[in-house]
């Protein structure tokens, strides 16, 4: 594990707020992302930037990042409001990749309440869907996002692990994904007329991004019913389900959190890769922190480099089987460069670096069997079915 290490980023005196990156000497991080938390830090009311290891750099602001302020920014949230991981147990007789691959339901394709009228998946919305926001429900999205069936591989602390229902070989469901358009939508109608300003109307735009964060819930459930109904079976409920993408109110201040998951006192799964363990970690990050913790690996690799490096290394076969022994469905063949394992830091060292500074305590590793980022209309007895609905 990684030695402690806190890099006290210099600022000028006048600065109004603190940054303090949570890696050891030896982790990649890009001067870009640290170049990013300087610009937050010099914001009017910004307090104190907490980097976590996985730290990157985003679209006008860093991914892996917990940004302490007096004023609301929701370009610091940004567009995906609610993204985050939930884990679901899943009970399967014979969890064998190649055959499980193919049962994937197209999660590209939305729930419509009257064609789809009679799915199961619809059990687990029991309320109103938020915002009456139907549109993208039960699907996952593009970039990063995915649905993962895996094991549980080594467990670092049985009580706990225990406390959760879980034990090497059990099977779970990892879902990646957040309020898909509504999310972006009240972003959008934000930026149009402020720009990356403050909110205008800070408890207007809290309603609204509350109800972006129930969406994701919701979503994450839906999804992991519609893939367990497909796999033959029974939807449970997520036993982890911690957003990374949202703003809370704590201490007299709004709390951004970009690509960082709460860390006090919660169980966060911090995601690997699709050829790499995922951590179920217990978090206990302090102020210093801001309370939270990474949420993931982190990319190493733009997405252009991953690309251009990817397709002169590797053919799509090579990445639709992961050094893990995993299978990949995708049927992007442009995200299966971009989202390959070689494009994201190492999440030992990620881990490591959260033990090594005290905020959080590994339970488990999730090893992948099946991660899906895309319908692939090339594998599964479904596929004339979905060509006849028109999917590409």
């Amino acid at each position: 594990m990684s030695q402690p290490h806190r890099r006290q980023a210099c600022l000028p005196a006048s600065a109004p707020a603190t940054i303090t990156v949570f890696a050891s000497p030896t982790s990649w991080i890009e001067s870009d992302a640290v170049a990013q938390c300087h610009q937050v830090a010099a914001l009017d009311g910004m307090r104190h930037v907490a980097a976590m290891p996985d730290l990157h750099p985003g679209k006008g602001a860093p991914i892996g990042a917990a940004m302490d302020s007096t004023v609301l920014y929701p370009f610091l949230v940004g567009s995906d409001i609610g993204c985050g991981i939930a884990v679901f147990p899943i009970k399967i007789k014979r969890p064998v990749p190649e055959r499980l691959a193919g049962r994937f339901p197209d999660l590209d394709r939305p729930l419509d309440p009257e064609r789809d009228a009679d799915d199961p998946a619809w059990t687990v919305v029991t309320g109103d869907v938020p915002a009456g926001h139907l549109d993208g429900l039960g699907t996952v999205g593009r970039g990063n996002h995915f649905v993962e069936l895996a094991r549980v591989g080594t467990v670092f602390a049985p009580e706990h692990a225990n406390r959760l229902g879980l034990a090497v070989g059990h099977l779970v469901l990892v879902v990646h994904s957040g309020s898909r358009g509504l999310g972006e939508q009240i972003l959008r109608e934000h930026t149009e007329v402020h720009g990356a300003g403050p909110a205008a109307d800070p408890a207007a735009y809290l309603s609204r991004h509350d109800e972006a964060v129930r969406w994701g819930t919701l979503n994450r459930r839906v999804m992991a019913a519609r893939v367990a109904h497909a796999l033959g079976a029974e939807p449970t409920d997520p036993i982890v389900d911690e957003c990374h993408n949202l703003v809370e109110v704590r201490d007299g201040g709004y709390l951004h959190r970009k690509g960082a998951a709460p860390g006090d006192g919660r169980d966060v799964l911090v995601a690997g890769t699709r050829g790499t363990p995922s951590y179920l970690v217990a978090a206990h990050a302090g102020p210093e922190a801001n309370h939270s913790v990474a949420h993931g690996a982190g990319r190493k690799m733009s997405r252009a480099d991953a690309l251009r490096r990817g397709r002169a290394k590797h053919t799509v076969e090579e990445l639709r089987r992961t050094p893990a022994g995993s299978l990949v469905v995708c049927g992007d063949r442009q995200l299966l460069f971009e989202e390959a394992p070689t494009a994201y830091k190492r999440i030992e060292q990620v881990i490591g670096d959260l033990v090594a500074h005290g905020m959080a305590t590994p339970v488990a590793t999730t090893v992948p069997l099946v991660t899906y980022k895309t319908a692939d209309l090339g594998i599964g007895s479904g596929r004339d079915e979905r060509r006849r609905r028109g999917r590409r």
